[in-house]
């Protein structure tokens, strides 16, 4: 039988819910790894995982000298974790592996002989360890669309593999739009639980900048937040605008809203988020690499607001996860 094997990395959430998106439209079954439990709404089987970053770590032989990214020596973690790995490639011969992501599962992978597609992340990714997965990958899976006019916008796939844009997609595609939920002058605030750059005096300062508009906080770890256990959905369908960071799920989720935003990037290894913020002041969004000064806070607004919806059309067309489940089937000769 035809198997998929794919490696999600716990990390935060938005690499689970990739999987959890593609794997709806998979015709061919998945076997799924993580060092996490498996994520809701995943219907394969799922492996979880031996930590390879628990006890004593030897950090300072964990990246070979930067030809790795985290593999620290004499580790029983990671030990467990790849033979696991090579165990299941070994009984499953599977047809195709995916990671999001990890180089070094690519690279043991596909020294399985296993052909292996990769799901690129946005960001100044050219050290070593980067370019060794990129060479190693038959193809690079780009959640969101082919730069209009600076190839240089996506990841550089090394000789050999193609870039395979599908555009953004997010665990809310497909749920119906509510445009009459919508509440003017309302703004909601949506970070994640990776981390933030930006204070609750911060936040505080922006509302009371813009007294015109009334501010709701999903950001969790905040003295601000009221998203307690509610669904995030409901909260996008009331907002006038979101003021959303710049990571590649929330971005998502916000263009399946299809809301007016401002989108901030915040510190992330790589300049990924603030790469992401320049590839969406390129489509005519409000996009800033900053939190900005309260003051600026009025203009932005009515900059978002006069924007609209219509730029996420085509940074998340709707069908991003088919057209990554229809390339990884046919990557791995499903049907054949």
């Amino acid at each position: 039988m035809r198997v998929i094997g794919w490696y999600a990395h716990s990390h935060g959430a938005g690499h689970r819910q990739r999987l959890v998106a593609v794997s709806r439209y998979l015709r061919t079954p998945v076997t799924a790894f993580g060092s996490a439990a498996a994520p809701a709404g995943f219907s394969g089987e799922w492996v979880e995982l031996a930590r390879d970053d628990d006890g004593p770590v030897d950090r300072a032989s964990a990246t070979a000298d930067g030809a790795l990214h985290w593999a620290p020596l004499h580790h029983a973690g990671l030990q467990d974790r790849h033979a696991a790995l090579a165990g299941w490639i070994a009984r499953a011969r599977p047809r195709l592996f995916v990671t999001d992501v990890s180089v070094e599962v690519t690279a043991l992978a596909r020294l399985c002989g296993v052909p292996v597609v990769v799901f690129a992340m946005l960001g100044n990714r050219d050290d070593t360890a980067h370019r060794l997965g990129r060479s190693l990958a038959t193809a690079l899976v780009a959640p969101w669309p082919a730069p209009r006019d600076r190839p240089g916008g996506g990841p550089r796939a090394e000789p050999g593999a193609q870039v395979v844009h599908v555009g953004a997609f997010s665990r809310f595609d497909g749920r119906p739009l509510a445009p009459e939920a919508s509440r003017p002058g309302t703004v909601l605030v949506l970070f994640g639980s990776g981390g933030r750059d930006v204070s609750d005096a911060d936040f505080r300062a922006a509302r009371a900048a813009t007294p015109g508009w009334t501010w709701e906080y999903r950001v969790p770890g905040s003295a601000e937040d009221a998203g307690g256990g509610e669904d995030v959905w409901p909260s996008l369908q009331r907002a006038e605008v979101v003021v959303v960071h710049g990571g590649h799920n929330a971005v998502a989720e916000v263009a399946a809203a299809r809301r007016p935003a401002v989108v901030i990037a915040q510190d992330r290894p790589f300049e990924e988020q603030r790469r992401r913020v320049e590839l969406l002041r390129g489509e005519g969004m409000v996009a800033l690499d900053s939190w900005p000064a309260a003051p600026e806070w009025p203009g932005l607004l009515d900059r978002a607001r006069a924007a609209g919806a219509g730029p996420w059309e085509r940074w998340a067309p709707g069908d991003g996860a088919q057209r990554a489940a229809a390339f990884l089937d046919a990557a791995a000769g499903e049907g054949r």
